[in-house]
């Protein structure tokens, strides 16, 4: 990494001929046929329900206020730099606090840095937050080139942190972003003060697959979780998708808004609190059209889904000990999380919460910011 290293300031600014140009597609928008009997709004047993869908778009078209969303995003520090021949975007809110800690906040699919939007405020009293952006994903496009994953994501974030003046850092991770958090403690032992988990009880959905079925479960339990998987297989087709051709399914969303909205809002369904999951989103709308706007305006529903093929096809193990301090925080938890996930009692501090799903920092920011102060206090 022996490039410029230059932090350079950053502004969203997103073109009025791209808002135009995103206002003329859904006004034309092609709609499929409807299946009769297929008019029920929550049904999600085969992806999106087209009057659900029908509705965000015309929010999306006619309700929703992408300046006033751009303004909100920019009442942060943003930041551009360049790591190995890649751009990266940088969000981040400094503490007024001198004694802050450095918390790197590290987002997944389908989400960005605007998940964390309504998190930071309520951070910034003890920590100074970064958000950067995966490579392939939001302002870290286009792409530079092949290889983007998990690892070489992990050493970019780390000399990002350099950059910024951050020797030691604490590290929060959901979804692709647990993996940079426990990679980072694996790599620099000596740099990270913690790390902490965001998940959630549909990750029993991989165990077995992506993760090890632990040793000493009963046929019950296993009964449990192989009902999990089950249950969770109808939610596997964007993975098989994005890890295996990700150049068929980015070319269909960047040419279609709602190709894009459908890809994303599903999931924005289907992986909240089902409790919550109706069309009144278990999210904020608005909070969640302005994460598929950025998707849009950045073409990274072709770009974040190379990062699945990379990391498919670099056959590296998802799991990195160390001896870093670490914590999880489950939302809408299953009884047997601890028990599959922390078996051999590596993960020092675990918290289980009924509220929320896999995606935290949008369900519950508040009983994350609680979580995230509870375990990184008095670390330093």
């Amino acid at each position: 990494m022996t490039e410029n290293t230059a932090l350079r300031p950053f502004r969203i600014d997103v073109p009025q001929a791209d808002l135009d140009d995103l206002h003329d597609r859904l006004a034309r928008t092609r709609w499929p046929d409807p299946v009769p009997g297929r008019d029920d709004r929550t049904d999600f047993s085969r992806g999106i329900p087209q009057p659900y869908l029908r509705e965000l778009v015309e929010h999306w078209r006619d309700g929703f206020d992408w300046r006033a969303q751009e303004a909100a995003l920019n009442s942060h520090e943003h930041l551009t730099t360049v790591v190995d021949g890649q751009t990266f975007h940088v969000m981040q809110a400094r503490s007024a606090n001198p004694d802050a800690v450095p918390l790197l906040l590290c987002h997944g699919w389908p989400g960005s840095f605007v998940e964390y939007q309504r998190l930071v405020p309520l951070l910034t009293d003890a920590f100074h937050v970064v958000v950067p952006s995966l490579p392939g994903f939001g302002f870290s496009t286009p792409l530079a080139g092949t290889g983007w994953e998990v690892a070489r994501t992990t050493e970019a974030y780390a000399e990002i942190m350099t950059r910024l003046g951050h020797e030691r850092f604490a590290v929060h991770g959901t979804d692709i972003g647990a993996g940079t958090t426990g990679r980072l403690a694996a790599l620099y032992p000596q740099r990270v003060i913690g790390t902490h988990v965001g998940s959630d009880g549909r990750s029993l959905g991989m165990v077995g697959d992506q993760f090890p079925l632990p040793d000493g479960l009963t046929a019950d339990e296993v009964a449990q979780i192989e009902a999990v998987r089950a249950a969770d297989a109808g939610e596997h087709g964007y993975f098989e998708m994005q890890n295996h051709r990700p150049d068929t399914i980015g070319a269909a969303l960047t040419d279609s808004p709602v190709g894009q909205l459908a890809w994303i809002a599903e999931k924005f369904q289907t992986w909240t609190n089902p409790a919550r999951r109706t069309p009144d989103e278990s999210v904020d709308r608005d909070q969640l059209l302005t994460n598929v706007a950025l998707y849009w305006f950045t073409r990274s529903g072709a770009s974040s889904a190379q990062f699945y093929y990379e990391a498919s096809h670099s056959g590296l193990d998802w799991l990195a000990a160390s001896d870093v301090p670490s914590a999880w925080s489950v939302f809408d938890t299953h009884p047997l999380m601890a028990k599959v996930f922390n078996a051999w009692g590596a993960i020092g501090s675990w918290t289980e919460h009924t509220e929320g799903g896999h995606f935290p920092a949008m369900e519950e920011p508040e009983l994350l910011a609680d979580d995230l102060r509870a375990f990184f206090s008095g670390r330093s």
